[in-house]
């Protein structure tokens, strides 16, 4: 008489090539966005002691490494302007000159690698000199006038020749505004990437650090969603979807699984983006080392789960490494 016949998953686990054949997740190269650090001034490579192994690039090294970025398979990178406390003010005029360092750099990759896609972020916390995500008032973000100033540096940077703005600061009417002020300057091609589902977390400490734009005293909670709202981030995922939003943010996308998850779930009709954050990078690079084999495993482990969790894209300062594994 034959036993009761039982399941054996294991035969599928059996050799690399079964495991392979049976992969229900796929990373590539495509899927992976880098962040670069970008300031203005004479062409320079500075290491940015925030994030080991991420530099702040200058002049002809951004175009430089945007090739290098391209030569690996990634085919996408997002900026983030770094300025001296001599271009910042309190309403972050710097946003809307044309000579800032992240048009700039759009400038020079565009003219390097044309076929990059190529993100500008777009927040006041990196123009203002008190570091906060919009303009002042009576110790308020007020955000009527910081959407004025975010629609004004939204066409500045389309005029740069962005192919997508991902804009930040969550402030409400955000993604309805840029898309507004973008088609009426005739930039109607020019995508929206909103940091949708953005938590008040405290991992982007790291990258506030890197970016020199640390407010004395945050007001992220007053924009940034409460920890433990997972309906409202779903909420505010749909409202931009609403709004005109091409590609949505989730982060920091590892302690959101749950949010990706759902919203697949519930059929998001557009591009889910998961944000690898500084928070989690640094702790990974400086534990076990960069380029090591436990890092690298812990590190596609990571990108993996939130891809398998929902995220179509991944923004991560671990791109080049992962693409570098996956090719």
């Amino acid at each position: 008489m034959l036993p009761e016949p039982f399941a054996n998953l294991r035969r599928l686990r059996r050799t690399p090539a079964l495991r392979a054949m049976t992969c229900e997740t796929h990373l590539t190269p495509e899927q992976l966005i880098l962040p670069l650090f970008v300031g203005g001034g004479p062409t320079r490579r500075t290491p940015l002691p925030a994030l080991p192994g991420v530099d702040l690039l200058c002049g002809e090294d951004i175009p430089r490494a945007a090739q290098g970025a391209w030569d690996t398979g990634l085919k996408s990178v997002l900026l983030f302007g770094v300025l001296g406390p001599d271009r910042k003010d309190p309403r972050g005029t710097c946003s809307t000159d044309p000579t800032n360092p992240v048009c700039q750099a759009i400038e020079r990759i565009r003219q390097q690698q044309p076929g990059m896609v190529v993100i500008a972020d777009l927040c006041l916390c990196e123009y203002t000199s008190h570091g906060h995500c919009g303009i002042l008032q009576g110790g308020q973000i007020d955000n009527a006038q910081t959407l004025a100033v975010l629609a004004e540096a939204a066409v500045n940077l389309a005029r740069a020749g962005a192919d997508m703005i991902a804009p930040s600061g969550v402030m409400d009417g955000t993604v309805r505004t840029l898309r507004q002020a973008l088609d009426a300057a005739g930039f109607g091609d020019v995508a929206l990437m909103p940091y949708s589902a953005k938590f008040a977390s405290g991992f982007y400490g790291p990258f506030k650090e890197a970016s020199q734009s640390t407010p004395a005293e945050s007001l992220h909670c007053t924009h940034q969603i409460a920890v433990g709202n997972q309906r409202e981030a779903l909420r505010k995922i749909w409202v931009d979807v609403e709004e005109g939003a091409d590609l949505v943010i989730v982060k920091p996308a590892l302690t959101a699984l749950d949010i990706l998850a759902l919203a697949r779930e519930r059929n998001c009709p557009v591009p889910l983006v998961g944000y690898d954050v500084s928070g989690f990078y640094r702790p990974l690079v400086e534990t076990y080392g960069m380029g090591t084999s436990r890092c690298d495993a812990l590190m596609m482990e990571l990108l993996t789960c939130m891809c398998r969790a929902g995220a179509q894209m991944i923004i991560t300062y671990h791109a080049r490494q992962a693409a570098g594994l996956l090719r």
